[in-house]
């Protein structure tokens, strides 16, 4: 049986192996990301990385999310659209040995299971319960892989009015969005009402690049706030250093920002509102799936 083929010690060893991976990555990552580089440290045999009979899935993915699900309940990380984010418990936790720490993970969940009244979780990785998690989890990240892909192929000046679509979808007025060129600082403006006379009233500066915004530039948007009642959007598809999330933070002026995984999840929630011209930026398509015993 499988259960006597691999020990829970060496499931505790993949588990902790990629949430080491997790950390090593800045205590947020894609699950696909993370797979991929514990794979490179754990001399798999061939029984591990072999697909299941019954569902198709390679042996050891499926032990990972299966597992994943005794780790957010244990609350040693959470998940997202694809992403997993590793919780100040979770790094704590990480100092156990492997063993000691799957087991620690399992005891959470069954006390979670238990004070639902629900029945104890099933311990075969082929349960039912364990592919539709790896089923849903596998879709979602290759689905946000795929969009996020989709936009970062769009020039800088679609990016931009992406941007302003989902803004418009949000129930935002947008009456300007810069030319290409020399903007003065700000892309777009978005009001709630079509004259502006309401607040919030929205001042954006959108970035297309890989590097991510700075300093410097999260002090450039403050510095054109100057109406009471403005606020700041800063909206980059290749995100945010620490200290421009700090400045954000600490800023006497209201700025928020939105890196790529908040954008699409704001385009996911509104995307029933979204205009024509903007669907046929970044088209989306609906899929239901059975709900995972996670998410």
């Amino acid at each position: 049986m499988e259960q006597e083929r691999i020990s829970i010690a060496r499931k505790g060893e993949m588990i902790k192996a990629v949430l080491l991976e997790l950390k090593a990555a800045g205590g947020r990552a894609r699950v696909r990301q993370l797979i991929n580089a514990a794979e490179l440290k754990l001399n798999l045999t061939a029984y591990e990385r072999a697909p299941l009979e019954k569902s198709g899935y390679v042996r050891w993915h499926t032990i990972i999310h299966f597992y994943s699900i005794d780790c957010a309940k244990a609350g040693y990380l959470t998940k997202s659209g694809g992403y997993w984010t590793l919780t100040e418990e979770g790094r704590k936790a990480l100092d156990q040995g492997a063993e000691k720490f799957i087991r620690s993970a399992m005891t959470e969940y069954r006390k979670w299971k238990r004070e639902r009244d629900e029945s104890e979780p099933d311990t075969e990785e082929e349960s039912d319960e364990s592919v539709r998690q790896t089923a849903y989890e596998q879709a979602v990240d290759q689905a946000a892989a795929e969009i996020e892909a989709q936009i970062q192929e769009l020039e800088a000046y679609d990016f931009q009015k992406l941007v302003a679509e989902l803004l418009r979808a949000m129930g935002y007025h947008v009456p300007h969005v810069a030319p290409p060129g020399p903007d003065g600082g700000i892309d777009l403006v978005a009001y709630k009402d079509p004259l502006g006379s309401s607040e919030p009233r929205i001042r954006a500066q959108v970035k297309h690049r890989n590097q991510k915004v700075a300093v410097a530039e999260v002090r450039a948007l403050e510095a054109v706030l100057r109406k009471d009642g403005d606020m700041g959007l800063f909206v980059s598809s290749g995100g945010f250093t620490a200290d421009a999330i700090k400045e954000v933070r600490s800023s006497t002026k209201h700025i928020e920002t939105m890196d790529l995984e908040r954008l699409i999840l704001l385009w996911q929630q509104h995307y029933d509102n979204v205009r024509e011209s903007g669907k046929a930026l970044l088209p989306l398509v609906r899929v239901y799936f059975l709900s995972p015993p996670e998410e």
